[in-house]
């Protein structure tokens, strides 16, 4: 009879089956299940209840709840001709759950899953078991302190999956770089030179301060962040500054764009009104020198051309030949146009000379009067020299 009943037994539920059941009793440590089919109840210890930690059965089931599970062992008692099914409701989730993830992952999708805990080197989340997410892989921004994200729901992509191992990293970062990617090209389209809108100064460089205009990076050049020269960006602005932009340049293919503080801030020039006139002799500092002359200035941010022919009553072929950058030289007004920012000044007209000649009226004025596309007025180049090939991003 015996060999009879284990016979029938063997022929029944085995061992690795998948059974259905209602929920009989809660016990301290462990429910009981009618299983369908099956000729004993079934025993699913407490430890096999959940993936996740629980304390007491009713957290995970209630009495009348119809399961799957997971048959782990049969337990025969021959003298009496009873048994009893060892279930696992946690197998079969966790089973479920990396058939989930790994459709997901193949997909390339989205899940969304709530933190439950808050350990050393990053985030556990319930994804139908323990999920990880790395410090390095919680956020795009530095973040030092991972506390409230504690009961939070996250939106995720899985990034690696290990089932031997019980193994489930899961990212936010790249949920963020996605998103980011999106906002950074809309941004980018709704962009037009000569806005003037809000930034952050978010790095500084030799050559300059990049800000954050919305997810997006433009290069204020170190000679666009003042109307004075600027010799370092730290001497003008500080990482996390808020600052008004005004946009020069966009190339919208290689997400480049050139910045200017200096177009928003009121000119120099304005404050000159009536202070320097025709005929005033002052001093000044060379600033630069190019080709036809020397830039001198006369106040913070206001400098003057001294042209070539009226640095010395000698003839030179270069401003270099008499003058270096730094020089403070006494200088003559020889006109002012407030208007188009532009100042004539002499520097031999201060200097003794017994053979004295008049200042070129002529070259005064070609200056003064002189448009922006016209051969004398002084290019980039000009202005920014050297400056001009660190200008990268």
């Amino acid at each position: 009879m015996t060999e009879e009943f284990n016979e029938s037994m063997i022929n029944d539920i085995k061992e690795g089956d998948k059974i259905t059941g209602e929920v009989q009793s809660l016990e301290d440590k462990q429910v009981i299940v009618h299983v369908n089919g099956g000729k004993f109840n079934g025993i699913i210890p407490i430890s096999q209840l959940s993936t996740h930690h629980i304390d007491n059965p009713s957290d995970a089931v209630n009495v009348g709840d119809e399961i799957e599970a997971y048959v782990t062992k049969v337990e025969l008692d021959d003298e009496n001709e009873t048994g009893a099914y060892i279930l696992s409701k946690r197998q079969l989730e966790t089973e479920k759950s990396y058939d989930y993830l790994q459709e997901k992952l193949d997909s390339n999708e989205t899940i969304e899953a709530k933190v439950t805990e808050v350990v050393k080197g990053g985030l556990v989340v319930d994804v139908g078991q323990r999920g990880f997410i790395p410090a390095s892989l919680i956020s795009t921004d530095f973040i030092e302190d991972f506390s409230h994200f504690d009961g939070q729901v996250l939106e995720l992509k899985v990034e690696e999956l290990d089932p031997e191992n019980n193994r489930v990293i899961l990212s936010r970062k790249a949920v963020q770089e996605v998103e980011n990617a999106k906002k950074k090209d809309q941004l980018l389209q709704s962009l037009t030179e000569g806005d003037v809108i809000e930034g952050k100064v978010a790095r500084l460089t030799n050559f300059g301060a990049f800000i954050d205009i919305g997810g997006v990076d433009g290069l204020v050049h170190v000679s666009e962040l003042a109307h004075e020269h600027v010799k370092t960006p730290e001497d003008v602005v500080a990482i996390g500054d808020d600052v008004k932009v005004k946009i020069k340049s966009i190339d919208k293919d290689s997400e480049r764009i050139s910045l200017s503080i200096k177009d928003t801030l009121p000119s120099p020039f304005e404050s000159i009104r009536g202070e320097f006139n025709e005929g005033d002799i002052i001093e000044g500092k060379v600033v630069r020198l190019t080709s036809f002359g020397a830039f001198v200035e006369i106040k913070a941010g206001v400098q003057g051309l001294v042209h070539i022919s009226e640095i010395s009553h000698k003839h030179i072929g270069t401003p270099g030949e008499v003058l270096e950058a730094g020089d403070i030289v006494s200088v003559k007004v020889l006109g002012v146009d407030v208007e188009n920012e532009r100042i004539s000044l002499s520097i031999k007209a201060t200097l003794p000379n017994e053979d004295v000649v008049e200042s070129d009226d002529e070259t005064t004025k070609s200056y003064l009067d002189t448009s922006d596309d016209e051969e004398d007025n002084p290019t980039l180049g000009d202005v920014f020299g050297d400056k001009l090939k660190d200008f990268k991003f």
